[in-house]
């Protein structure tokens, strides 16, 4: 309830009807303009639509079920001789009003700068609905002042003044919308024109949630009101300050503090935070929140221009001048730096996402893009989008022209690259993947909605159906634009992007399955056929067999080291396409696609390997023939291998290793061993199983078939098992266990190959009539081996 002091309530019963005037001094605006700031819907409104009351010896009741209290007013009819200005009266605040701030100032908003772009919202509320209500009331307009927003500052003493000259507010419009905490003076007014059938569908009210005035204590000890409503006579000021339990409304007196029309809002900073009572920083926090704010906004700022003074001459030059009294006389003179202050228009920038797109020209786009992202390279591409039907907003998104963070940064989903506006006002650009996927985070671009509340959180963008909606929209419209690049007649274009992000694709790859059928087509790789430029699924497709059935592939480390691999022997023979893995997320990223355009991806370094040009009967010889070679190889190298086949996949060397079907690859091993924190006790469980595959038409594999027919305890067919088995190791991308051993073996084969290969002849040549040494014929009897050698 509101209190009367002893002395007014003497007042006025001594005095009966005359008024009892408080010389208290009145609180003063910082500002030259003092207009109003309405509070928005989103956060408390100050105005309503309630009708203007009369105040003279009226007794007010106020509802408790509209959240405010019951009282009296009493206010006296005559000034009092000694007096000079009006009574405040005290109100209490609903009980629980205060605490519902305490919340709101400590937990609604985490950010205190957020206050300036509170009040400037419902600035803003305030002159719209003085321009709506305008149209068919000419006589609040009868005022001829501007309709905009001015910002004056006082960093010595910590002051910050916001002025509007909207709408204003009456008492008891001040007693509802700045008493009650989510009473908002733009949700009435909404909510009229919707009850309204004259009223019009078009309106743009910022707010409808009401507590956004209470952000002002989020920085201030004390809050001044002084508004001024052109349906009223009289000018009124509100004061409150922070953690306490009642505010007082008065009447403006002093003639120089009266306004036309508006709202003053003075905040009297906390010691903490006086430095947003600094013009510099107030500017900066007004181009960042409220840059596209549709009425221009003011701050009061320190300038200078250059001016040329005279400088008094010294007294010894003066008199060496005065010698040459022919000479003309030159005033000297410099230039010195006059200051003064002067409002300067903040918000310059238009949105032009509110524009029609056939209006706005591709200049115009990348203009706005490197302003607003500090970017110095056009963009490669731009969407410029309207959404409408379940959820409606305005969207403009780019793609950049390089990568700003580096190639190596791309699971990084926290960016700064998509800026959220609801109404205008700037909400936030710190996301963590809700409006968009880590995988594109790299693109830039602005998102304008008309249904998300001001006050948005985290909590809130995570939980809210209307921003999956948006996401589902804003990630197609991406695609479609990286896949208009794609297709573009300048190639040169989607090169660009590919080697800048195109490792982000392949992560949407293993992250997005909802999306695959839109990564795929923008994917690149190169292939056996193709080592210079990179090819497309659909081109991979195109050039397919017309007996072949799948998409084949192998995961290495380099193309080099791809087109060499033994792997690809026999599908080289036949002509068919294998593309090459050689970026470390591809082997991963086609695993997870697992088919494109019905046609399945193979690994061709994978067991069970089907060609299309299966022989039974020729199996069936081959198996016979070596079938116990295989056997006497499996037992040779024993838990090494799962098994020993015959392979379909070799032309020209001897033997491969090939990973089991559900294990790891080569590359894939080598891979995860290479983490930096990778667990080591997984890896032999995923190493999976090894095939060891010979090829049959080979020398070396004949030798060994016969061998373990002939002899298969012989300690030299036995090497070369073990020798086999290496080579076939390195060969298909697997690293030796040992290393040292492999080396050991590698140095004995060579010795038994170059002894006195060299040496020989020199001996001969130098002795003359000496016989024919015996180490010839130990180099004839090794001739077959290292023959076989050198084809390994």
């Amino acid at each position: 309830m509101h209190r009367l002091s002893r002395r007014s309530v003497s007042a006025v019963l001594r005095h009966g009807g005359t008024r009892y005037r408080n010389p208290a001094a009145p609180i003063s605006c910082s500002s030259p303009l003092c207009d109003t700031v309405g509070e928005r819907d989103v956060k408390g409104r100050w105005y309503s639509v309630i009708g203007k009351n009369s105040v003279t010896n009226s007794s007010t009741q106020l509802s408790s079920k509209n959240g405010i209290f019951i009282g009296n007013r009493y206010e006296s009819s005559a000034a009092a001789s000694d007096s000079s200005s009006t009574p405040a009266e005290r109100y209490e605040y609903q009980a629980e009003v205060s605490r519902l701030m305490d919340l709101i100032v400590n937990s609604l908003y985490s950010n205190k700068e957020v206050f300036l772009r509170e009040l400037i919202s419902n600035a803003s509320d305030a002159l719209d609905k003085l321009r709506f209500l305008g149209v068919t009331e000419p006589e609040l307009l009868k005022d001829a002042v501007d309709l905009d927003i001015r910002i004056q500052t006082d960093k010595d003493n910590g002051i910050v003044s916001i002025t509007d000259t909207g709408i204003g507010m009456t008492r008891q419009e001040l007693v509802d919308c700045l008493g009650t905490i989510a009473q908002s003076g733009t949700a009435k007014f909404l909510k009229a024109l919707k009850d309204s059938k004259d009223a019009g569908g078009e309106n743009n009210l910022i707010g409808q949630f009401g507590v956004g005035f209470y952000s002002s204590f989020l920085v201030a000890d004390r809050v001044v009101v002084s508004t001024k409503s052109p349906k009223s006579d009289k000018q009124y000021v509100w004061e409150g300050e922070a953690n306490a339990s009642s505010y007082t409304i008065r009447e403006e007196t002093d003639p120089e503090k009266l306004i036309p029309r508006g709202t003053c809002l003075t905040l009297y900073l906390k010691r903490d935070d006086k430095g947003y009572a600094h013009p510099e920083r107030i500017e900066k926090l007004v181009k960042n929140y409220s840059q596209f704010v549709s009425f221009p906004i003011y701050t009061w700022q320190e300038k200078g221009y250059t001016k040329e003074v005279e400088v008094e001459e010294d007294p010894a030059e003066a008199k060496k001048d005065g010698e040459d009294e022919k000479l003309e006389k030159k005033k000297k003179t410099k230039t010195v730096v006059e200051k003064y202050w002067d409002w300067e228009l903040t918000n310059e920038t238009q949105p032009i996402w509110l524009r029609n797109p056939k209006e706005v020209t591709t200049e115009e786009y990348n203009e706005f893009y490197k302003k607003t992202f500090n970017e110095y390279l056009d963009p490669l591409a731009s969407s410029h989008f309207t959404t409408e039907g379940e959820v409606e907003f305005r969207s403009i998104l780019y793609v950049p022209a390089v990568s700003p963070t580096g190639k190596d940064d791309v699971v990084n989903p926290k960016t700064k690259n998509i800026r959220l506006y609801v109404k205008r006002v700037f909400i936030s650009d710190d996301f963590d993947g809700e409006l968009f996927p880590r995988y594109l985070s790299f693109v830039k671009g602005v998102v304008d909605s008309n249904d998300l509340p001001l006050n948005v959180s985290r909590e809130i963008l995570q939980e809210s159906r209307i921003v999956r909606i948006m996401r589902k929209r804003l990630v197609r419209k991406a695609f479609d634009m990286i896949l208009g690049i794609s297709l573009s007649e300048n190639k040169d274009d989607y090169e660009r992007f590919w080697d800048n992000f195109g490792k982000h694709l392949k992560l949407g790859c293993i992250e997005d399955r909802e999306n695959h059928k839109r990564i795929a087509p923008l994917l690149r790789f190169f292939s056996n056929q193709s080592e210079e430029e990179m090819i497309s699924l659909d081109e991979y497709v195109e050039n397919m067999k017309p007996e072949q059935k799948d998409i084949y592939y192998i995961a290495t480390d380099s193309v080099s080291s791809a087109k060499n691999t033994p792997f690809l022997e026999r599908l080289a023979e036949k002509d068919l396409e294998v593309l090459f893995l050689v970026d470390p997320i591809d082997e991963i990223a086609i695993q997870n696609l697992k088919s494109y355009k019905e046609k399945n991806f193979v690994d061709i370094s994978k067991e069970d390997l089907d060609l299309g040009d299966k022989n039974e009967e020729r199996e069936k010889e081959v198996k016979q023939e070596f079938g116990q070679s295989c056997d006497w190889i499996k037992k040779r190298l024993g838990d090494k291998v799962a098994s020993v086949q015959i392979s379909n996949r070799l032309s020209s060397s001897p033997c491969v290793l090939v990973s089991g079907r559900f294990g790891w690859s080569a590359n894939m091993e080598r891979l995860m061993k290479s983490q930096t924190i990778g667990d080591t006790s997984t890896l032999e469980f995923m190493r999976g199983r090894r095939v060891f595959e010979i090829n049959p038409d080979h020398p070396i594999i004949r030798n060994l078939n016969a061998a373990s027919r002939s002899n298969p305890d012989d300690e030299e067919a036995l090497k070369a098992i073990d020798l086999l088995y290496d080579a076939a190791l390195v060969s298909s991308g697997f690293t030796p266990e040992n290393p040292a051993q492999l080396g050991g073996k590698i140095y004995e084969m060579m010795g038994m190959a170059l002894s006195g290969k060299w040496s020989a002849p020199a001996n001969f040549q130098h002795q003359g009539t000496h016989p024919p040494s015996p180490t010839e014929t130990l180099e004839a009897e090794v001739v077959e081996p290292a023959e076989a050698g050198g084809q390994k």
